[in-house]
């Protein structure tokens, strides 16, 4: 099978990602797409966010009705911070029939050098990077398996949301209704 990778905090998971990962999932080249629930990005800070399990829940309410999407929580057992080299080695060695791809907005592409073994990313990877609003990508310095992929564009971003919930304002139409149920059951953000 053909995975592509879709790795975030998902902290709560939204439409936007809702959107981009559907969009993946119908390419002919993707058999599924897989949120990688990430318990801690090495980029950001762990305030404000849910332990990774309630991430997960959330995920696989949002994703609950579509048979492409998938909800995977390797890299709760996995060293941290999370490392996407580290996750998919581990990948290729669970699935050595599967070929990974990797899925990140144009906002992540320039710091990927960066990266844990970015290089090797780079150059071993099929990376769909999908636009984001605001950026612009000069794809010339990087190697031919980087592919942008055009998706529908929606500007929404998890801090916002939590922002919303702290407000006490609504994020009716911006997550799933069992989203938003589950996060005003819980008490979550405020």
């Amino acid at each position: 099978m053909n995975i592509g990778l879709f790795f975030g905090s998902f902290n709560p998971i939204h439409l936007g990602h809702l959107f981009i990962a559907n969009h993946m999932a119908q390419l002919p080249e993707l058999d599924e797409v897989w949120f990688i629930v990430s318990p801690q990005n090495p980029f950001k800070e762990k305030k404000n966010l849910l332990p990774e399990y309630d991430r997960l829940h959330l995920v696989n309410l949002a994703i609950e009705d579509n048979d492409k999407l998938r909800a995977k929580d390797f890299e709760f057992y996995l060293p941290k911070p999370s490392y996407t080299i580290d996750t998919l080695v581990y990948l290729e060695e669970k699935y050595p029939k599967h070929n990974f791809a990797l899925i990140m907005g144009a906002d992540n592409l320039p710091t990927l050098p960066k990266w844990k073994n970015g290089d090797v990313l780079m150059k071993n990877y099929k990376i769909y990077v999908y636009n984001r609003p605001g950026t612009t990508l000069d794809v010339s310095k990087y190697p031919g398996n980087i592919v942008i992929q055009e998706t529908p564009q929606v500007y929404l971003s998890a801090s916002h949301i939590r922002e919303q919930i702290k407000a006490e304002r609504s994020i009716k139409y911006i997550v799933p209704p069992a989203v938003e149920q589950y996060i005003r059951d819980s008490g979550w953000y405020k």
